[in-house]
């Protein structure tokens, strides 16, 4: 059976100061024992023998830590795009290392990856409990962020330089990158470095981690952008409300922002298949949907631009393809062929297009998010100060869990189109299958959601 276990910088044998319970059942909060696990998979089925999958390991408070707080130095880096709650991980992870370890020194690394790098004007602020006051009412991050990699051995050269212990990385995919980067790069050295990664990712599309911080709230907006189609929708004659989401190659934000609104009839994503013409496509059925109902609203993920036939196109600095530019926007590209085929058929259409992209990523957490973002920050302190390393701190079957960034790196969470989820947006919306019998074949992903 396999074990996700993070690699440790060595034996703790400090006390912890946080002065927690080692007895059970006396009304105080425990330590987490090391050897605590997750399993992956709580489905069986009776009579088989069950698959529990691989077993994660537990976050949560240690007994014995491996730094020294009145010691410790430590680093925060926020990286990639925006997502809501970034300055709520800050803050909290700030407030966590202070009142309850007793670090006293805490830097701020800026603009992502760049404020580590000694040939990019490598730029820092100290952080403490006023600095961070209030940055969880605001959008954005304080610390700024940027995209792209930079080279891992002058970044570990920053950090030895500066002394720092354990360094936070708040970002996604490109963020665990370097951050794994850094791990090999401080392991091959010899250096006592925890390097612990917070996903942010309003996709929601890290294996191994049942929700990403930022997630609801994006849902959230995304739903009051669905609503203000319908409306636009249902206030026109053969009004049809096209609506863009994030969600590069899973359509997470998409299927719960349908699910959510109850007015989307017809949601596409990167996962699911789909035809535009043709007996079954999207564009013959949105003809019969017109002559029935008068009005429509489509949902569709900025990833389907694969579907769609899109290639080419800018990339970011993170090699990720830019699915706003005009070669690959979905979006863009669904308005101009309903329209083209509603005119060539001589059919009357307004369509009001939406695209909130960047309303979402910009706002400050919601209040589920924003108590996730302070779980994820404290359980983060945690694992750095018992020296977890190279180490994501997520949740699985609701519970805070460690698992190694080798296990994540390069792998996608997405839409598991036979299970529950693809179900439940199907059934919400009313749709059919926008394709022909012959080619709907299960897509599954791993892990699934």
């Amino acid at each position: 059976m396999i074990s996700l276990v993070p690699r440790t910088l060595g034996p703790c044998t400090l006390p912890s100061p946080l002065g927690l319970s080692t007895v059970q059942g006396d009304g105080v909060p425990d330590y987490v024992p090391d050897g605590a696990r997750i399993v992956g998979n709580i489905e069986v089925i009776e009579g088989e023998v069950p698959e529990i999958g691989p077993l994660i390991e537990k976050a949560g408070p240690r007994e014995r830590i491996f730094f020294d707080p009145q010691k410790t130095r430590a680093g925060v880096v926020t990286c990639g795009g925006l997502c809501p709650g970034i300055n709520n991980v800050v803050r909290s992870i700030v407030l966590q290392l202070w009142f309850k370890y007793g670090v006293r020194s805490i830097t701020g690394f800026k603009n992502g990856f760049e404020g580590l790098d000694p040939d990019a004007d490598a730029l820092s602020m100290p952080l403490d409990p006023d600095v961070v006051r209030g940055i969880h009412t605001l959008g954005g991050t304080i610390l700024g962020t940027s995209r792209g990699g930079h080279d891992a051995a002058r970044m570990v050269d920053r950090l030895l330089a500066d002394r720092v212990d354990v360094l936070f990385a708040i970002g996604g995919d490109g963020t665990m990158r370097g951050l794994h980067a850094l791990g090999e790069e401080a392991e091959r050295r010899g250096a006592k470095l925890a390097l612990v990664g917070i996903p942010k990712t309003i996709d929601n599309d890290i294996p191994f981690v049942d929700k990403t911080f930022g997630f609801e709230t994006a849902v959230e907006v995304a739903r009051s952008a669905i609503a203000a189609a319908h409306t636009e929708a249902v206030s026109t004659k053969r009004g049809l409300g096209l609506v863009k989401l994030m969600g590069r190659d899973s359509g997470f934000i998409a299927a719960y922002a349908s699910i959510a609104s109850r007015d989307v009839n017809a949601c596409l994503v990167p996962e699911v298949r789909f035809a535009l013409e043709g007996e079954y496509g999207l564009l013959p059925w949105l003809e019969r949907r017109m002559s029935g109902r008068g009005h429509a609203v489509v949902v569709v993920a900025e990833g389907c631009a694969e579907t769609l036939g899109l290639a080419g196109g800018e990339r970011d600095a993170s090699g990720n393809a830019r699915y706003a530019s005009d070669e690959l926007d979905a979006g863009k590209f669904l308005k101009r062929r309903i329209e083209a085929h509603f005119r060539a058929a001589g059919q009357p259409l307004t369509l009001k297009y939406i695209d909130p992209s960047y309303m979402i990523r910009g706002v400050a957490a919601n209040a589920n998010d924003a108590v996730f973002c302070d779980e994820l920050a404290r359980h983060a302190v945690h694992a750095a100060m018992a020296g977890k390393t190279d180490v994501l701190v997520g949740r699985w079957h609701r519970t805070f869990t460690h698992v190694p960034l080798s296990e994540v790196l390069g792998k996608k969470k997405r839409i598991d189109p036979d299970r529950d989820l693809w179900l439940a947006v199907t059934e919400s919306t009313g749709q059919p299958r926008f394709s022909p019998p012959s080619e709907r074949r299960s897509q599954r992903p791993f892990p699934v959601a």
